[in-house]
């Protein structure tokens, strides 16, 4: 019988037991065990999360300095609490130097992927 972290976490495209694989944007075994198995809840976490990816994403290049570090700070510990850690370093980082706009690039990118990842666990 399969133990309770394959059971979570959207076992469909891109889920799996091997989830802290490189190529994914989400830890999905962290994600199962904030949720405790819960996929409605994972689902619901992940279409919050989504939301907040697009909000973030459309207002951070245009914010100065101040509003770049608050929208970073917000989306570093949102992303880290459900298993997104690359990007949650990359909003750490942004944090920290919020003029950095080659940072605010690289999240851009990030945001995409997590957003297609997201997508495709979803269906």
């Amino acid at each position: 019988m399969a133990d309770a972290e394959e059971m979570v976490a959207f076992s469909c495209p891109g889920g799996g037991k091997d989830s802290t694989s490189s190529s994914r944007p989400i830890d999905l075994a962290h994600l199962g065990r904030q949720t405790m198995g819960d996929r409605a809840l994972e689902e619901e976490v992940l279409r919050l999360f989504v939301q907040q990816l697009a909000t973030v994403g459309v207002r951070i290049e245009d914010s100065d300095a101040v509003e770049r570090q608050r929208l970073a700070h917000t989306l570093r510990g949102s992303a880290a609490g459900i298993g997104a850690f690359e990007l949650s370093e990359c909003a750490a980082q942004i944090e920290a130097s919020p003029d950095d706009m080659g940072l605010v690039g690289q999240l851009s990118v990030l945001i995409a992927e997590t957003r297609d990842f997201i997508a495709t666990i979803n269906r």
